[in-house]
This record gives structure tokens, C-alpha cells and sequence, in this order.
């Protein structure tokens, strides 16, 4: 039986060995009427004390404390009683493999910490904080394992693959996805089913700055394709994956027949930047009935005018359905929008889109 999702104001426990980042928290939180914050611990075993008392909706979870490190204490949570967690970060560079260790300890997602106070923390960086935490209080926290794929041995069980890593043909087709609350787990669920001759995909997760390329070089070591974060100018070849770099947009651009990406800044877009919109409006641009995109789970609507786009000029639309998203926002908007043909399990995406990307060839 699916737990019950909680009605706003959603309670937040908010964890972190540092007075000045509690207070800032708490104050940037308590400013959002969706939001409560119910308490405030310097670390772990504190707020074990709090949660005996009153449970929280979601818990803002530092990394580094005293007495407990926020991971144990995560996977000690989930092992007792299962709250939606949000790991805080300082953007340190050395913090962004553990952090993605925390994501998959169960983590919902990760967020910048307040570093200089309220006044300093920039508004576009309080609105993506305001809204992971709401998109985490309503996740279905049990939902974070990886779906079972009944695989049928070839002859990789005895001799490894050829390395195609290295192959640089150019295509027609491009697959674009968008993704955010839970999209780092439905992302490598996604990506480890492709073949070396995919098309070439492109990616906007909604994560910080700092962390996606990290996420990309797991990625990279997990799955048969090569997987990295884009950089302006990057080609799109076959057999290849870029992911948007956290804080920055990036769309589809075309030179001939070739496919490239272009980075760049600029001010958010539906709450986000990276935006799923700008990138998929692009690929409606650029790419036209060429392309097929896939919406997966999230909160909010970032993505459903861009896909709308991509399929009023041609392209085909798929979306993951609400049974195996952490949160079903983003698909759910994009169906409503008249934005996705079809919806499917995480499982059975990867092939949908292979078998789409086959008939177009």
C-alpha cells in the first residue's frame, strides 16, 4: 500500500553542524507558505530526538557532522522509518562523489547550502532550494529501486564486447531527455539498457552546479555507451550521451548534418536552469521530426510546453508513467499538455525509444 502524500505547509527538519546555515535555512524555507520548518538539529543523534517527537515530511541532511556522518544517518533512516531526504551541499569539489553515494543510499536529491546568509543567497538559487524540498516532501520514498529487467546471457557472459566508445558517426535521429526529483536513478536505469549504435541522446537533469559531472563520469562507468557532461561546441555522435551542466541551459544546434550542443547561461526557465523546455524547444528547432523525446519523473511542468513543441513539428514523445516515478509532476504535465504520445515503465523506455529511433532510420 502506497503511503499517503502529505498536504502543505510540508514539515522540515533541518540538519546541519552550522548555527549560520540553520538559521539561513530555516529562513528561507519559513518564507515559503508551502513550507514549515518544524526544527532545526546540529547533528544527527539530536535530530533522532526531534523525529521521536513529531516526524517530518522531508529532511534537509547535511553531509559532514559531528558524532554521525549524514550518510549513516540517511541509511540508518531508511533503514528504520523512511523519510524523503535532501542532501545539503557547499558545492566543495571533493563532496560530489559522496553526494552521489548519498543519492544512492536513498537520498530524494541534492541542494546548495546557504553559504553567506539570506541576504547573499542569491533569489534564483532560493527558489531551486524551495522547490526540491517541496518536490522531495511528496516523493515516494519507497520507489527508489531499480526495476528488475529480465536479461537473456549473450556472449558478453563469456567474451567481453568490442569497445565502440570511440565510434564518431553522425545520425538523424537524436533522443532528448528531461528529468529531475528522482531522475538520477531513472537516468541510469535508462542509460544502462542502450547499445554502443544508439543514437546520440542528450540530457537536462535538474541538479547543481558542480555535481553533474561527477554524475556523468558514474554514469560513463556503468554503462556501454559513452556518457559525459556537455561542453559548448560538443558534437552529438552515436554512442553518446551529454548531460547539461548544472546551472546552465543547453540546447540542440545543427551545422549541415551535424548535431552539436551549445551552452550557455542565462535566467531560469519553468524554475530551472538547466531547463527541460529550452533544451526540447531547441530539438523542435533543430531536430524537427528527426527526434524523439522522453519526459521522466519530476515535479512541476518544466518540459511539457518544449515537448509539445517537438511534437506539433514531427518529432515522437514518450513519457515515464506515474506507477515508477519517484514524483509524477513532469510527466503528468506533459500528458495533460497533449505533449506525449504514450507512457511506459522505466523498463520498457529504453527499448520504446530504440524501437521508435529503428522505424525512423
Amino acid at each position: 500500500m502506497c503511503a499517503q502524500i502529505p498536504a502543505p505547509p510540508y514539515k522540515v527538519l533541518v540538519v546541519d553542524d552550522s548555527a549560520v546555515v540553520r538559521q539561513s535555512m530555516q529562513a528561507i524555507l519559513d518564507a515559503d507558505p508551502q513550507l514549515q520548518v518544524i526544527g532545526t538539529a546540529s547533528d544527527p543523534v539530536h535530530a533522532a530526538d526531534i523525529i521521536r517527537k513529531q516526524v517530518p515530511d522531508v529532511i534537509t541532511l547535511d553531509v559532514e557532522m559531528p558524532r554521525m556522518d549524514g550518510i549513516t544517518f540517511l541509511r540508518r533512516l531508511n533503514a528504520q522509518h523512511p523519510v524523503p531526504v535532501v542532501m545539503c551541499s557547499s558545492l566543495v569539489n571533493d563532496q560530489s562523489e559522496t553526494l552521489l553515494q548519498a543519492l544512492d543510499a536513498g537520498a530524494v536529491d541534492i541542494v546548495c547550502k546557504p553559504q553567506l546568509g539570506v541576504r547573499e543567497f542569491l533569489q534564483d538559487s532560493c527558489t531551486m532550494l524551495c522547490d526540491t524540498v517541496k518536490a522531495a516532501a511528496v516523493a515516494k520514498v519507497g520507489a527508489r529501486r531499480r526495476p528488475r529487467v529480465t536479461q537473456k546471457l549473450s556472449a558478453d557472459a563469456v567474451l567481453p564486447p568490442p569497445n565502440h566508445k570511440s565510434m564518431a558517426r553522425t545520425t538523424e535521429t537524436v533522443i532528448a531527455i528531461g528529468a529531475s526529483t528522482g531522475g538520477t536513478e531513472a537516468l541510469r536505469n535508462f542509460l544502462e539498457q542502450l547499445p554502443p549504435d544508439c543514437p546520440p541522446v542528450i540530457i537536462v537533469q535538474h541538479m547543481p552546479g558542480g555535481f553533474t559531472k561527477a554524475f556523468a563520469e558514474r554514469l560513463n562507468g556503468s554503462c556501454r555507451i559513452t556518457v559525459k557532461e556537455a561542453e559548448n561546441g560538443d558534437s552529438m555522435l552515436t554512442g553518446h550521451a551529454l548531460i547539461a551542466p548544472g546551472s546552465l541551459h543547453t540546447l540542440l544546434t545543427r551545422s549541415g548534418a551535424n548535431y552539436a550542443v551549445e551552452v550557455r547561461d542565462g535566467p531560469l526557465v519553468s524554475r530551472h536552469r538547466p531547463s527541460v523546455d529550452v533544451l526540447f524547444r531547441s530539438v523542435a528547432q533543430t531536430a524537427g521530426k528527426n527526434a524523439i523525446g522522453v519526459i521522466m519523473t519530476g515535479m512541476g511542468d518544466d518540459g511539457a510546453k518544449g515537448m509539445l513543441e517537438m511534437r506539433e513539428a514531427g518529432g515522437r514523445t514518450l513519457g515515464q508513467d506515474e506507477a515508477t516515478c519517484i514524483v509524477y509532476g513532469m510527466p503528468r504535465e506533459a500528458m495533460k499538455a497533449g505533449a506525449v504520445e504514450k507512457e511506459y515503465p522505466l523498463e520498457r523506455l529504453p527499448q520504446a525509444v530504440l524501437t521508435l529511433a529503428k522505424n525512423r532510420s
